[in-house]
């Protein structure tokens, strides 16, 4: 078994006025906090829109690998017209 860590120096005491540990400043009085700062919800829409992008293209890489990836090479193929003929 190891022993108990004991450090060198002893801690050190703080005067009761402490700056390192004072309580943040109240808020100015007759402002209301808002809901999110100004612009964070536009950006929160961005990253939103971002993941749905990512997994949308992830789900479309996974389906079109799957489908190149078959193993039945008896199964006839659909081609893909991209014109349509009148």
């Amino acid at each position: 078994m190891t022993k108990p860590w004991t450090p060198n120096r002893p801690t050190v005491e703080l005067r009761p006025p402490s700056r390192i540990r004072r309580d943040p400043p109240p808020p100015p009085r007759g402002t209301r906090p808002e809901a999110l700062p100004e612009g964070e919800a536009d950006e929160t829409w961005t990253v939103v829109i971002g993941i749905l992008a990512f997994a949308l293209a992830i789900t479309f890489l996974i389906f079109w690998i799957s489908d190149w990836t078959s193993s039945d090479p008896k199964a006839p193929r659909e081609e893909v017209r991209w014109v349509s003929e009148a």
